[in-house]
């Protein structure tokens, strides 16, 4: 991984966590542990999704969590 997509993945947790009211290790851990979206959805998407705004990225990733089946 880049420092950008790295950075960027940090950016998303961080947001996420906010968005949700959880910690970021919480939610760090619902999309690498109990899900592959961090590895396979944000940081090969990173073109396209770090060119939109913060809330779109955090509505987006949300909605990704819930078609996982997340408990969120």
């Amino acid at each position: 991984m880049e420092t950008k997509e790295m950075e960027f993945s940090v950016f998303c947790i961080e947001n996420i966590a906010e968005h949700l009211g959880l910690k970021g290790n919480e939610v760090y851990m619902l999309l690498t542990e109990k899900s592959d979206i961090l590895d396979n959805y944000i940081i090969p998407c990173y073109d396209a999704l770090h060119t939109q705004g913060k809330e779109y990225i955090v509505n987006d990733i949300i909605e990704v969590m819930r078609e996982k089946g997340l408990q969120i």
